[in-house]
């Protein structure tokens, strides 16, 4: 992928639960190769809706959404952007469904079509990384919350992804179990979206913020060091 090639855009993206009660309102968002954006704004605006949208777990009301240059609109659309793209759920209990620590983490690599061998690797090195040696025979249930956040992130890097959408990445961590994420997150080649409202984090590790309120994306107040905003005007000319 070429610097600044545009991984996901939504054009005017619209979606509520409820007929009558929007969450989005022609939201627009741009992530590009290389950029790291931290999302920002109350509970219940719908920034873990926009994650869900660049994914294909939700369809929207209106608007498109393009990933790694087509617009996708069926659910065999987003077949690959989940292989691509990797979303890290806000709840632990969502990402993780095998018995132990090491078919969990093996189960993307494998589906991928890679050997047990290179999974095997894959899954030790992801391990390093991440300070969890010797969890692989961990029983998934049986870890701390801590643990399991940790854990679902390893799962996702396993798949070597060309992006990362993080939902509240080190909400529930201990200090050390934050800052080895942040450190990790700094030294990633991926393009990735922040959710988070631990402002201090979030500004460490993004290279500019963006503001999610009354169901439309907007540069936030702060930002980090990046001057490139990737929020789009809410409405877009034909």
């Amino acid at each position: 992928m070429g610097a600044g090639r545009v991984l996901l855009r939504f054009k005017n993206i619209g979606y509520g639960y409820e007929k009558d009660r929007p969450v989005l309102v022609e939201a627009g968002l741009e992530l590009a190769a290389g950029e790291r954006v931290g999302l920002t704004g109350p509970i219940g605006s719908g920034k873990t809706t926009l994650l869900h949208l660049a994914v294909g777990l939700l369809k929207p009301d209106r608007g498109t959404i393009e990933v790694f240059g087509r617009e996708r609109r069926t659910e065999r659309d987003f077949w690959e952007v989940r292989e691509r793209m990797g979303l890290l759920f806000q709840d632990p209990e969502d990402q993780l469904f095998c018995p132990t620590v090491l078919e969990d983490l093996a189960f993307g690599p494998l589906n991928q079509g890679r050997s047990r061998e290179e999974t095997e690797i894959i899954v030790g090195e992801t391990l390093e990384i991440l300070g969890l040696q010797g969890f692989e025979k961990r029983i998934t249930h049986h870890l701390s919350g801590g643990e399991k956040r940790l854990v679902s992130l390893a799962s996702i890097l396993t798949m070597k992804p060309d992006a990362l959408l993080l939902d509240e990445p080190v909400i529930g961590l201990d200090p050390e179990s934050r800052e080895r994420i942040r450190s990790l997150l700094l030294t990633l080649p991926q393009a990735m979206i922040i959710v988070s409202h631990d402002r201090e984090f979030l500004l460490s590790v993004t290279n500019h913020t963006l503001a999610l309120r009354g169901g439309r994306v907007s540069p936030a107040a702060e930002r980090a060091g990046g001057d490139r905003l990737s929020a789009l005007p809410a409405r877009e000319g034909k």
